[in-house]
């Protein structure tokens, strides 16, 4: 059913004007959940209580709710309060689920991020919305100062954006964005126009950001990898000398608890990494931060089978990108897997050792068609198993290790669940055949998706709201995830890249 008239369509009438709404960070629906007694990274006494089975109708309702209050015109925030701008790997989750309801919107949101890609391939992690006060996020245009800084790398001079970048997983949601609608797609150019970027952002990638020599892609700031705060962090920011606490303003601690959020001495890390990125005009190059993520380069591996099947559709063969991204899956497993962890690891380059620290972006590569047997058997048991918890203590997967010493259930990306990485690894398990537990998170999901009000993310154990409700991917990725059974295969296929054709 096409649902376009439900969303507001692209056009140059629509309001742009920043206006968060009263009800952003409004209680989730339902009874509010109570966290158990105990310190942060202590279990429930006794297994929580599910959240109520979801209205599909209800679900579907309040997603569209949340995309519509998100929208600003011409792309979507993910939070009006607490991230008032465009996101990069925002809009391509978002896009992924505004396809079932208005194809030409989920098109505008991915064409509106290109437009601010750099000169040198780079899609900048924020693009920002001028009419958006600087005061209301940090660090902003004025810090990242992009057109003047980011000149000789190519930054556009009518947007501000930030420096940095988030993990490629655009070449994927322009492919499933334009199989929602190919005529629709076709009559536009969609994949016309966005082919050439999307080539341009993984030359960037493969060869500016290759800092291991091995054809890995690196990150140069924890922001880029998406999941700031993890503790598989640590040990490479411990390098960095943090910027004086007086030399900024938190934002976002106008939008969230302290105790919820980096701490101080970890965002004056990442301020100081970005400072220095900066200064250096945004040239890539050894530093003190660089680092091989697994979830990063299995994104950019199943981009690259998407960009194979984009280059057929344009009638080319593909047959060199699909090559590179196996070739790009032996680098990972070579580089980036441990099989005493029974999982990916993170690849610290400038100490040239693992990081053994258990994060849920060592998960993702489930998503990756050429994973051998063995290496997907691991990681389904590790996902399971005490570490995660999948299916036992835990619903959805949870950000890191349950076990490790700096869970924590609550702090940003140090134990919570987020539905995103959830997202991923339900398409992983769906690829390699675990069809049952790839139902049951795809329901639990969707349970705590509409439980929480759509919650930026939970408590692992008792699905408590966390952070920002009204989130966008929340919204968007339930969406995708509760359409029919044929969609979810299509989908399913789309990410594993076996369907050349």
């Amino acid at each position: 059913m096409d649902r376009t008239a439900q969303l507001p369509v692209p056009g140059a009438d629509r309001a742009t004007a920043y206006d968060p709404p009263h009800t952003q960070h409004s209680a989730p629906h339902g009874p509010p959940h109570s966290p158990p007694p105990g310190p942060p990274h202590s279990p429930p006494h006794s297994p929580p209580p599910s959240p109520p089975p979801h209205d599909p109708e209800a679900l579907h309702a309040g997603a569209v709710r949340v995309l519509e209050a998100n929208w600003t015109g011409t792309s979507t925030v993910p939070s009006r309060g607490l991230y008032p701008h465009q996101w990069s790997w925002d809009s391509a989750f978002i896009a992924i689920g505004l396809r079932h309801l208005s194809p030409l919107r989920a098109q505008r949101e991915l064409e509106t991020l290109l437009a601010a890609q750099w000169g040198d391939g780079r899609i900048p992690h924020i693009v920002f919305n001028p009419s958006v006060p600087l005061d209301a996020y940090f660090p902003s245009p004025d810090f990242w100062r992009s057109s003047t800084a980011g000149r000789t790398a190519g930054a556009p001079r009518t947007v501000q954006t930030s420096g940095i970048v988030q993990p490629p997983v655009h070449a994927l949601a322009a492919w499933l964005v334009h199989r929602a609608d190919p005529v629709l797609s076709r009559a536009r150019g969609f994949l016309a126009g966005v082919y050439p970027r999307l080539a341009a952002w993984h030359r960037y990638l493969l060869h500016r950001r290759d800092l291991g020599g091995a054809g890995l892609a690196s990150v140069v700031h924890p922001w880029e990898q998406g999941m700031d705060n993890s503790p598989c962090w640590d040990a490479p920011l411990a390098r960095v000398t943090p910027a004086p606490a007086r030399s900024f303003r938190r934002a976002d601690l106008d939008h969230g608890a302290a105790e919820d959020r980096p701490t101080d001495l970890d965002y004056g890390r990442y301020v100081r990494l970005a400072a220095d990125y900066r200064d250096r005009g945004y040239a890539d190059g050894p530093g003190d931060f660089a680092v091989e993520d697994p979830a990063f380069n299995a994104l950019l591996i199943a981009s690259e089978h998407a960009l194979a099947r984009i280059a057929r559709e344009l009638g080319a063969t593909g047959t060199a990108r699909h090559a590179r991204a196996e070739r790009l899956t032996g680098a990972l497993v070579e580089r980036l897997y441990c099989a005493e962890a029974g999982m990916f690891l993170c690849r610290d380059v400038r100490a040239g050792r693992l990081v053994p620290e258990r994060g849920v972006s060592g998960l993702i590569p489930l998503l990756l068609p050429s994973l051998p047997r063995p290496v997907a058997r691991a990681l389904v048991r590790t996902l399971t198993g005490p570490h995660f918890g999948l299916g036992g203590t835990t619903r959805l997967v949870p950000s890191y290790d349950l076990l490790g010493e700096s869970f924590d259930r609550h702090r940003y990306w140090r134990g919570p669940a987020w539905f995103n990485t959830g997202w991923l690894v339900e398409r992983g398990l769906r690829r390699h055949g675990e069809r049952e537990l790839a139902d049951a998170l795809r329901t639990a999901f969707l349970d705590l998706a509409d439980a929480s009000g759509f919650a930026e993310y939970v408590d692992p154990y008792t699905g408590e709201a966390c952070g920002a409700t009204g989130f966008g991917w929340t919204a968007a990725l339930a969406l995708d995830l509760s359409q029919d059974r044929h969609d979810q295969t299509t989908a399913s296929s789309d990410l594993r890249g076996g369907d050349r054709g």
